[in-house]
């Protein structure tokens, strides 16, 4: 502890124990918006597994890539990755290359995330490469798991994967139910690695930057260069401030934050923003980011329900909108967002769209313009147009789902700023498309 104290101060932040909540990262000089507080590489990570796409282990580049000639499992870009990660690869190559096709099936990424975390360990234990202050097993080893709060289903799940761990190890020091626990340990402090433009490529444990506490109204963010976990300041740090990320979108009401929060951490986030739950700020937030439009159209009003539940009022102009108007309207939103998502899933792109675009049409009469619902459908949209390169449509969708986003994120944010990135993309391929027809 006292070597990553020393280390985290050449960089202005400290760790914090206290009381009701455990280890806290606290800066030690002033920070302003846009400096890197932290950074830190994973302690282990892999890529993402898709049957469309595999990335190199190492680098997580997908072009270029070639199969472990013996495990046939894992892959690299070329020589420089294979010969940077062959230390840790060589152990796990003979571990997977003893496994029988039927159960390298079962091979996730998590599985390997794991399998990878304890070979790294051996390695460390026995010197066969460096630990340091911010890349050693007594940092993971200090993770909190929340075992005791793990609900019989997830638990019996951890237990499956962990049997295969421990059959691809075959460790006999190792139990079960210590891989179980270790499972636990990576649901609440793995982090989904993204590229600039927020697409995931992998996960990656970091310990020393899953020492940071969550808030709803975070002053840091998470942002990743290449592996690299990169935590940087939206807001001016005083020295002596905690430092906060979020753990979760915040793009919703304080109901549905606090739920995401109870069911992956569990815990009550009691932030600023959470503490306003039930006054008139937060209830006026939570109705329009996910409530009922005013029936009349020029009204910008949210609406609340009634004393007999039986219909929802405007708060601004008093206009009443009967409940079975709005089950109707969402009735047929759920039977078109089915089959959408069944077109989407299956390649049918170009006809997926006239399904969203009717979801649209119909969540414009049923929700408030600032709708998060409306704007994930507008999202979608905007994603398949970009890729059939119908770029005015997808610009036009761009444009509307940015007023949304400035006021649900801070303006020093990365999911506000891809959105400006992408509206100027678009603009651009537009301007080139006059040029080339």
């Amino acid at each position: 502890m006292e070597e990553l104290q020393r280390t985290l101060s050449e960089k202005g932040i400290t760790v914090k124990t206290l009381p009701e909540k455990g280890r806290c990262l606290f800066s030690t000089r002033d920070f302003s918006p846009g400096d890197v507080i932290l950074s830190e590489e994973p302690y282990v990570s892999v890529p993402n597994r898709t049957s469309t796409e595999s990335r190199c282990d190492c680098c997580f580049a997908s072009s270029k890539l070639r199969r472990c000639s013996i495990c046939q499992v894992v892959r690299y870009c070329g020589s420089t990755c294979q010969k940077s990660d062959w230390k840790l690869h060589r152990l796990e190559c003979q571990a997977l290359a003893r496994l029988g096709k039927d159960r390298l099936k079962y091979l996730t990424p998590t599985i390997r995330l794991m399998v990878k975390l304890y070979l790294k360990r051996k390695l460390q234990t026995e010197k066969m490469i460096l630990c340091s202050a911010v890349d050693n097993y007594n940092l993971v080893e200090a993770l909190v798991s929340h075992i005791s709060e793990v609900n019989e289903k997830q638990l019996v799940l951890y237990a499956q994967m962990a049997n295969l761990v421990n059959l691809i190890l075959q460790w006999p020091d190792i139990t079960v139910k210590e891989i179980a626990e270790m499972f636990s340990k990576l649901a609440c402090n793995a982090h989904t690695i993204c590229d600039s433009e927020l697409r995931p490529l992998g996960t990656g444990l970091y310990p020393v930057t899953s020492i940071i506490n969550h808030s709803c109204f975070s002053n840091s963010v998470l942002v990743f260069e290449g592996k690299m976990a990169v935590i940087r300041a939206v807001q001016s740090i005083p020295e002596g401030t905690e430092v906060f990320i979020s753990y979760i979108e915040t793009a919703g009401s304080t109901m549905t934050r606090q739920k995401a929060l109870k069911e992956q951490y569990y815990f009550t986030c009691t932030c600023p923003r959470c503490m306003k739950v039930g006054q008139y700020d937060d209830i006026q937030e939570s109705a329009t980011l996910e409530g009922y439009r005013c029936k009349d159209n020029g009204c910008n009003g949210f609406l609340l329900r009634s004393s007999d539940n039986n219909s929802f009022i405007c708060q601004q102009c008093g206009l009443t909108r009967d409940k079975e108007d709005i089950k109707k309207i969402t009735g047929e939103v759920n039977l078109l967002s089915e089959k959408a998502s069944m077109l989407l899933s299956s390649g049918h792109n170009a006809e997926a769209i006239p399904m969203y675009s009717g979801i649209e049409k119909l969540q414009q009469k049923l929700y408030h313009p600032s709708s998060v619902n409306l704007m994930r459908t507008r999202e979608t949209l905007l994603k398949i147009l970009m890729e059939l390169h119908r770029w005015e449509e997808a610009l036009a969708y761009c444009r509307w789902t940015i007023p949304v986003y400035q006021r649900v994120y801070p303006e020093i944010h990365p999911s506000l700023g891809l959105q400006y990135y992408t509206c100027g993309k678009l603009e651009c391929a537009c301007f080139s498309d006059i040029f080339t027809t």
